[in-house]
């Protein structure tokens, strides 16, 4: 049921690499994308609205982590943009190597690791970034997002994007008890919001 989907690491699946391009102001870039990938023919929306409503209201950082990076969209440019370290991790080790050969195909520095959520992950961040796996289960996003404090800097923040029709609404309602969230963004039914850790 589950061998296709894009948080199962699948070593039947042929490999059909193909480029997507993607340019934020002046800079552009271009990744690598295959089979058994999240979104593996066009950057997904609920990505970008994530990414640049970010950048629209980024303050200074020095660090970031990247939950779910595929293959490396998110991580790349906004290491490229902000001009700091990043890190990306997943389960899939497909966009992992994916997401290591984009950082070397845009000339940018950033790692990438493999991480079941955050077990895999040391240190903390400034900025925890993740448009979630929903179709891994409500467990697991909810466990990426609560868990995300113990890994946030003070003052650190976690900006995530979920559908309302995949329970946006329901999930900032339960992580509210942890967190200070604000909706930052609502665009086709996607809810773009920041969580802080006070």
């Amino acid at each position: 049921m589950f061998l296709n989907q894009y948080f199962i690491n699948n070593n039947n699946l042929k490999s059909n690499k193909r480029v997507i391009k993607y340019c934020y102001g002046s800079n552009c870039f271009e990744f690598l994308s295959d089979n058994g990938v999240f979104s593996k023919n066009k950057i997904d929306f609920g990505s970008i609205t994530l990414l640049e409503t970010y950048l629209k209201n980024k303050k200074n950082v020095k660090n970031f982590l990247d939950v779910g990076c595929g293959y490396g969209f998110i991580t790349i440019v906004l290491a490229k943009i902000l001009n700091v370290e990043g890190l990306g991790v997943d389960v899939n080790l497909r966009a992992l190597d994916l997401a290591k050969e984009n950082g070397l195909l845009n000339n940018v520095s950033v790692s990438f690791k493999e991480s079941n959520i955050y077990n895999n992950v040391e240190g903390k961040f400034d900025l925890i970034i993740t448009n979630p796996p929903i179709r891994a289960g409500k467990e697991v996003v909810l466990a990426i997002l609560k868990k995300a404090k113990e890994h946030l800097n003070i003052n650190g923040e976690m900006w995530v994007v979920i559908r309302k029709d995949q329970g946006a609404k329901s999930i900032i309602k339960e992580i509210s008890n942890i967190y200070q969230v604000e909706i930052k963004e609502k665009s086709k039914g996607f809810y773009v919001f920041v969580a802080k850790s006070g």
